[in-house]
């Protein structure tokens, strides 16, 4: 009979599993199926460009799956049961009966966190948040605030103030700007942001999102006509519903294979599974860990389908790349813990050399 797996988002990470189990499979008796929400595959690393009103290249699934005998259905899922192995979806008659399920649904903006967030702010998390956003943002006469200084938050702050230099951009953050980095890249990335414009105002807890912008913890308040909402993402609630062991963030709680606690049968990849990097951190929500899971977890999936035992996941990180922009950008390279060294690439070579890996990054995709 033949064996069903079905593959959850067509993320960087599922759609790196589905591609690599049909490759690794393709002489077995193998189904592989890919549902997604969109027909299209969506550059998440890019959409504080779309944000800003750049056009993005469009990437049709039926294309980058062209070849693999991976079968594509359109649709958002509804529900998993697990003791039944079906997945419900909403454009398809009947449930999805699986052998092997991958799920790799990603996450958003966890917008739940803070009062009034999700009533009066805009993300970048999605397809649909980026192109809202420049919607807002383009009519918009100011200030406009954005939440939360980590690399998405950075990012969009520094593309829509050197899209719009007539809004007031102030970036509000928790905590302290580039604490992941090392002193130089702190520094630079604090003079990029000053020559862009943008207003930073760290140390500053929200504690409510209102309709005339931010209240904070301490009492004060960050005017602001549109607030953009990066502090943070969520995972969806699927896979605690349906049963499947979980950990406090809602993260499929796996093995060093990837494989469910829980659900044998149930593969988990990129920011919905609880995996750990070097000396048992909490992975990072990124590309640069959301492909190497997919791919990892395509040969995972064939280990347990041909009877052979896979290694353990290894994750290792080598820098963090940074926009400030399109002609400017920092990069930081890291350790394999993610912990920052000295050197650090800033810059037009920085903003080129993040090109060159987002592009790389559908090319490996394509093939």
């Amino acid at each position: 009979m033949t064996h069903h797996i079905v593959v959850l988002g067509a993320g960087y990470a599922g759609l790196a599993a589905a591609k690599g189990a049909a490759r690794r499979l393709r002489r077995n008796d193998v189904r592989v199926t890919l549902v997604n929400a969109a027909d299209r595959f969506v550059e998440r690393v890019r959409l504080h460009q779309l944000a800003a009103g750049q056009k993005l290249k469009d990437l049709p699934l039926s294309r980058l799956l062209a070849g693999t005998g991976v079968e594509l259905v359109v649709g958002r899922v509804g529900a998993i049961d697990a003791e039944a192995r079906t997945v419900l979806v909403d454009s398809a008659p009947d449930p999805l009966r699986y052998d092997t399920l991958v799920y790799a649904l990603g996450s958003g903006a966890d917008t739940a966190a803070v009062p009034g967030a999700a009533a009066h702010t805009s993300a970048v998390a999605t397809h649909r948040d980026a192109v809202r956003l420049h919607e807002r943002a383009r009519g918009a006469r100011g200030p406009l605030a954005v939440v939360g200084a980590g690399l998405t938050g950075i990012e969009t702050a520094a593309e829509l103030a050197e899209t719009y230099p007539a809004l007031d951009v102030r970036l509000v953050t928790a905590g302290e700007l580039g604490a992941g980095l090392s002193p130089r890249g702190r520094r630079y990335l604090r003079a990029a942001l000053e020559r862009h414009g943008v207003a930073l105002r760290e140390h500053a807890r929200v504690a409510e999102v209102a309709e005339h912008g931010l209240v904070l913890a301490d009492g004060g308040e960050v005017p602001a006509e549109l607030v953009v909402w990066t502090a943070g993402f969520r995972v969806s609630e699927l896979a605690r519903e349906a049963g499947l062991a979980v950990d406090a963030r809602g993260l499929i709680t796996v093995d060093p294979t990837l494989r469910s606690v829980s659900h044998p049968e149930v593969f988990a990849a990129g920011d919905a599974a609880a995996a750990h990097g070097p000396g048992g951190a909490a992975s990072r929500m990124s590309c640069q860990t959301g492909l190497p899971m997919g791919a990892y977890v395509a040969g995972s999936v064939a280990a347990s389908l041909t009877g052979r035992t896979p290694e353990p996941l290894r994750l290792r990180y080598v820098w963090q790349n940074i926009s400030l922009g399109r002609r400017d950008g920092l990069t930081q390279f890291t350790r394999a813990d993610d912990s920052p060294v000295r050197a650090v690439l800033t810059g037009r070579a920085s903003a080129r050399f993040k090109e060159a890996i987002t592009r790389s990054t559908v090319l490996a995709l394509r093939r």
